[in-house]
């Protein structure tokens, strides 16, 4: 058990005999499997949704037993169906006698309105009678609610006669005031609860940790969490980033992570940016909005995605897509800028553009002019053409061409003073205009077209990923679907594919040895471009690096005596299972600038008995050689027959090095040695060049250290391990030192 500051104890300890961490054996009851039958997804669908749901509600608290909590990160893809699974694992918990389930959403009303009216739609709250909901809930509900829990404690009455209290609530400072003044007015001693935090690294982490205090809205969460004795909280994220990088000691650093898995429809990173690079396009920078570049005409590149996007929209009218089951939608996403002004200029010029059309659409069919703007749909029709295999052909397109644009409605998305929704009943094809307020969460039915003349910002790789609401269910038509980015944007998204698959995979590793999320490796390749999240949400920090042709060598490679004893045995286990022999060279050289060499030594022998169980102690040492050590991995995972070289300087011969004032070498390597003054005849090239011409190249050196100015001895024997990386092997990575 681990206490953090709010005081709260946490567990979580597998059991004999249960999935590797897993805390109990939920039951898959009436609740959950009436779910799965009204969504209708398929029995495949289905059995993957309800097996991820009980994998993860396993690992919450047993709603029998002791007081206890704990925190849990479930982790999908944007735009994925992470509602569906959190809708999923509050039936499941239903099913095992929760009486409680709050649901926290996002930090917008249209955010919460578009959450509540999933759950009431998915889980049939005007037919189902077994919930009752709450939403923003107030002092005066407090007796409605104690009302509803009075039945789990009464043992006479039967399993459906007992409601499920559901609390959906905005993530804002008020409301969750007002929900914690309720809480604390009911008896939940005993009282088993789930709270689901939506998009939660948003906005519920203490955005004052690097000043050392309190954020409002954390502390309303704090608070939250004080008054549920009994209670799981779950983080249901796309971007985990700042929640797996806060404090372990945080009360919102999770305990557990489970991975949630797309169904076959999904489209995401891998498709649009590996498989499918040909639906990304770039906006040329001219074309791109800014202070130091206000437009002042259209962008050609809006021309282009709008020609792309009504022709798929003539495409869906010809098949008959608008007519079929689900009322699907054809829509296109414009968005420019967080700032309105950008918002209303585009809003502006698509309003001047699609009336400009529909007048040249009017014109009689054989006049030059409208023959002539006809004719200029044609290389965006060959354009869709190429990734589209039922594109009716372009005349019958060109007929459904004024429809289409005529039947298109125009909304400006602006969060202030209140943000309009799109009623996506009313018509089949739609283009929104907006920015923060579609950022996050936003559901935007039917995206084809998607164009965002917007830089990187400040580059923090959770926001940009949020901001692809292209993503989603839509391989049907992915062959309509077109993305228009700014290159350095796109770049981002590129790097954030490698980024998003490295980080799964080592979650995914780590949740199957079942050990608690605390002890995880917080180590992960990202671009150095980007950085992970905004850094007020962290009082911890870390290091971004690569080594490329480039050596590394720890400044502080003397320790404890426990450290340097492990170290000898793992180098000297090493030394013996290798032959050597005398490295080449001038004859001239000392006896010091002979070395002992083993090439063709499986590289994944040397990062496997070498490279991993050294142990180093300095926190900057540490960092540098955990990226070194994932550098080498992926290097093995795509080379697994790789080999490296191994030289023992001086023969293993000890070499006397002194520490600065710092406590570190700052000098490994001896130089170069020279029999003339002018330096032209060479005899040791020096022990920087002592290295392979291609491959990893490891130098292990035995040292004596001592104080500065060769004083007195700090530590003898003391092995010390060099590795040349080349730049064959560079990749850019994120290593945070965790307490």
């Amino acid at each position: 058990m681990s206490v953090g500051d709010s005081g709260i104890g946490e567990t979580i300890t597998p059991q004999d005999g249960l999935p590797s961490g897993s805390l109990w054996v939920p039951l898959q009851g009436a609740e959950v499997r009436e779910l799965v039958a009204h969504l209708d997804l398929g029995r495949e669908s289905s059995e993957r949704i309800v097996t991820e749901a009980t994998s993860i509600l396993s690992k919450c608290i047993p709603p029998q037993g002791p007081a206890e909590s704990t925190t849990g990160l479930v982790l999908g893809y944007v735009q994925s169906g992470k509602t569906m699974s959190f809708t999923t694992v509050a039936a499941l918990a239903r099913d095992n006698s929760y009486p409680i389930v709050i649901v926290i959403t996002g930090i917008s009303n249209p955010l919460l309105d578009q959450s509540t009216r999933r759950l009431e739609q998915d889980l049939r709250l005007q037919d189902n009678r077994k919930w009752r909901l709450f939403r923003n809930p107030k002092v005066e509900d407090r007796q409605s609610i104690a009302d509803v829990l009075a039945a789990w404690r009464d043992q006479r009455l039967p399993d459906h006669r007992r409601k499920t209290v559901l609390i959906t609530v905005l993530k804002s400072t008020t409301n969750l005031r007002n929900l914690n003044r309720v809480i604390q007015q009911l008896d939940l001693r005993t009282t088993p609860v789930l709270v689901i935090d939506d998009e939660a690294d948003q906005a519920g982490l203490n955005t004052r940790a690097g000043q050392g205090s309190q954020s409002t809205t954390y502390q309303r969460l704090v608070t939250l969490r004080q008054n549920l004795p009994h209670h799981a909280y779950l983080q249901y994220t796309a971007t985990p980033q700042a929640p797996l990088l806060i404090n372990i000691i945080d009360i919102l650093s999770p305990r557990f992570a489970e991975l949630l898995t797309p169904g076959d429809d999904y489209v995401g990173g891998e498709i649009f940016f590996e498989q499918n690079p040909n639906l990304v396009r770039v906006i040329p920078t001219a074309e791109i909005p800014g202070r130091g570049n206000p437009l002042q005409d259209v962008p050609p590149s809006l021309l282009v995605a709008l020609r792309l996007f009504f022709l798929g929209v003539a495409a869906g009218f010809a098949l008959g897509d608008d007519q079929q089951r689900g009322r699907r939608n054809r829509s296109m996403l414009v968005h420019p800028s967080r700032e309105t002004t950008a918002h209303s200029q585009f809003y502006h010029w698509i309003t001047q553009i699609r009336q400009q059309w529909l007048d040249m659409l009017s014109l009689p069919v054989d006049d030059p002019e409208r023959v002539a703007f006809i004719n200029a749909f044609r290389p965006e029709y060959e354009d869709l053409r190429a990734t589209t295999a039922d594109l009716p052909d372009f005349e019958t397109l060109a007929q459904e061409l004024e429809y289409s644009i005529r039947q298109t409605m125009l909304l400006e998305v602006n969060a202030r003073p209140i943000t309009p929704q799109p009623d996506w009943k009313d018509s089949y094809p739609w283009i929104l205009v907006g920015g923060q307020a579609m950022d996050r969460g936003f559901t935007v039915e039917g995206l084809t077209v998607t164009y965002m003349p917007r830089d990187m910002g400040v580059g923090n790789a959770d926001t940009i990923e949020q901001r692809a609401r292209f993503f989603g269910y839509k391989r049907r038509y992915l062959g309509l679907c077109r993305v228009f980015l700014e290159v350095s944007v796109r770049d981002a998204f590129r790097f954030y594919v490698e980024h998003e698959r490295d980080i799964r995979n080592r979650l995914q590793r780590h949740r199957d040895i079942g050990r608690p999320l605390s002890e995880w490796r917080r180590a992960f390749f990202l671009d150095n471009g980007l950085r992970p999240t905004r850094r007020q949400v962290l009082d911890l920090d870390y290091r971004q690096d690569t080594i490329s042709d480039d050596w590394f060598w720890p400044k502080v490679p003397h320790g404890t005596d426990d450290l340097l004893d492990a170290n000898r045995k793992t180098v000297a286990d090493f030394i013996r299972q290798r032959n050597w022999t005398d490295s080449p060279g001038d004859g001239r050289r000392t006896p010091d600038q002979v070395h002992l060499i083993t090439e063709d030594v499986p590289l994944r022998k040397a990062y496997e008995d070498l490279l991993i169980p050294l142990r180093l102690t300095e926190e900057r040492d540490s960092q540098l050689s955990t990226g070194l050590l994932l550098q080498v991995e992926a290097y093995l995972q795509d080379y697994p027959d790789a080999t490296c070289t191994v030289y023992q300087m001086s023969k293993g011969k000890s070499r006397l090095r002194s520490v600065n004032d710092d406590e570190e070498i700052p000098t490994l390597f001896q130089g170069a040695n020279y029999a003339d003054a002018a330096h032209k005849d060479m005899v040791y090239p020096g022990d920087e060049r002592e290295r392979a011409v291609q491959g990893l190249t490891i130098q292990i050196h035995t040292l004596q250290v001592r104080q500065k100015d060769r004083g007195l001895l700090i530590a003898d024997n003391v092995p010390t391990v060099a590795v040349w990386i080349p730049q064959s092997m560079a990749q850019e990575w994120l290593v945070q030192k965790q307490p």
